[in-house]
């Protein structure tokens, strides 16, 4: 993804100008703990995509940078909420914000993040991304709330498991790529495939993270491998290869995901399971055929640099598996 990163380099140095501006508070904890998560995110693969999605629809104003900067805040407000309900240890590779500053003041710096956004997108003067992007920080809560609920499901089914990934974690990706869309002044039919290609491309990157989960290491993922397994998070090759081991392996899927009583040796016993069922192939394959269609909805756009680089970006997401 070299290729994007330059293409938006400029435009990523102003909404990495916003971030910082706003991220500004009197309370000394909030700008540390915010910095803490946001300096983190090398590549800030969401607003890129608000910038990348508006230019390829035409955009030669600066009207989506207030925008991209709001959906990097939604962003990382949800992730300080998710680390301190999955009690997670690590994020972006840097220790959790909850294990410095402890839990209630993470949930109060997400909630200003996302009081910021939305400061943000009022400033930006589009109501029509305003509601997109309002839409999709109710969808993304209804998301986590539905994951809380079936986390150790055991009997989830993969239909219900791609609701919960779309609402989720590709709600934000495809409202990213919308509301870019929106404030270039692209015709309807151009914002749905821009939806579409951002809906899809999220739906890739979260089923890759499923997998590097049982097959990557701390520094691919940002957080410790084996994390979902510990957290009895029931994610698709998971459910994938509890289906394909039937009876024969269910008491070591209820104790080591339902009662999450674990040992040492679980979490190699379960990546075993996953390879010989071809679960993590499988999971992967279907990551590929996301990207794929992601890389088919904006087809028909003009070719010049941005499409070749948003297609390069839907390889990106599946080449991680490597």
């Amino acid at each position: 993804m070299d290729t994007l990163l330059k293409l938006a380099a400029p435009d990523m140095r102003a909404v990495d100008a916003l971030i910082r501006e706003h991220m500004d508070s009197p309370v000394p904890v909030i700008p540390a703990l915010a910095d803490h998560l946001i300096a983190g995110s090398a590549k800030r693969l969401r607003p890129l995509l608000t910038i990348a999605a508006a230019r390829l629809a035409g955009a030669r104003d600066d009207a989506c940078l207030k925008l991209a900067a709001a959906v990097e805040f939604i962003h990382t407000a949800t992730l300080l909420h998710d680390d301190v309900v999955d009690s997670s240890e690590l994020r972006r590779g840097r220790v959790a914000a909850h294990l410095i500053w402890g839990a209630p003041a993470s949930v109060l710096v997400g909630d200003f993040l996302f009081a910021r956004a939305f400061e943000l997108m009022v400033d930006a003067g589009s109501m029509p991304a305003l509601e997109v992007l309002a839409r999709a920080s109710r969808v993304i809560s209804e998301g986590e709330v539905l994951q809380l609920t079936r986390s150790h499901d055991l009997d989830l089914s993969q239909d219900v498991y791609i609701e919960i990934i779309k609402a989720k974690t590709a709600e934000l990706f495809a409202a990213a790529a919308e509301a870019g869309a929106i404030s270039a002044g692209a015709s309807p039919e151009r914002c749905r495939a821009l939806r579409r290609f951002g809906q899809d491309l999220g739906l890739a990157f979260q089923l890759v993270d499923d997998a590097l989960d049982y097959s990557g290491d701390a520094g691919t993922l940002g957080k410790n491998p084996g994390d979902d397994f510990r957290e009895g998070k029931v994610t698709l090759p998971l459910l994938l290869a509890m289906g394909r081991t039937g009876a024969a392996e269910r008491d070591f899927w209820v104790r080591t995901v339902d009662r999450r009583e674990q040992t040492d040796a679980d979490l190699e016993r379960a990546i075993v399971l996953m390879t010989e069922t071809r679960a993590l192939e499988d999971t992967l394959n279907l990551a590929s055929r996301y990207a794929d269609s992601a890389k088919a909805a904006i087809a028909d756009f003009a070719s010049n640099s941005w499409r070749p680089a948003l297609q390069d970006l839907a390889d990106f997401a599946v080449a991680r598996r490597a």
